[in-house]
């Protein structure tokens, strides 16, 4: 990776999307202008994110600038996952087969089910009383 590039993606995963920008530093997350820390304080998150990055050996060299929106904390953790490895497969194409081989680059399609009429919730029907 060349000094003074910038390699951008979107990730997805739910209603949660995340913008990352991967550029060479010290290897510093800035999530919606805080720490990463910060931003997800579950440890369990925290290491979900950093995967792509530490499979590849990266997890020092590159500062990760991300913007997310929407969802909850942990679909979002997904998002900035995805992004993270769409943005490596920018930098680096050779990196293509060991990060789709850990599943990184699939877009997690699974969503909320919409509600349908005459039921309380997607599929939970009202009580039945047969008297």
């Amino acid at each position: 990776m060349s000094e003074g590039a910038r390699y951008a993606a979107t990730g997805k995963r739910k209603s949660a999307i995340a913008r990352v920008i991967l550029a060479p530093g010290t290897g510093a997350y800035t999530v919606n202008g805080k720490d990463l820390d910060t931003y997800f304080p579950r440890e369990a998150l925290r290491r979900n994110i950093r995967q792509a990055l530490e499979v590849v050996g990266q997890d020092g060299n590159l500062d990760v600038r991300v913007s997310i929106k929407g969802g909850g904390v942990s679909a979002q953790a997904g998002a900035l996952r995805h992004g993270i490895s769409r943005a490596l497969l920018v930098a680096q194409p050779n990196l293509r087969g060991e990060l789709k081989k850990r599943g990184f680059l699939t877009r997690d399609a699974r969503v909320k089910e919409r509600k349908k009429p005459g039921l309380k919730k997607a599929r939970k029907r009202p009580q039945f009383s047969k008297r």
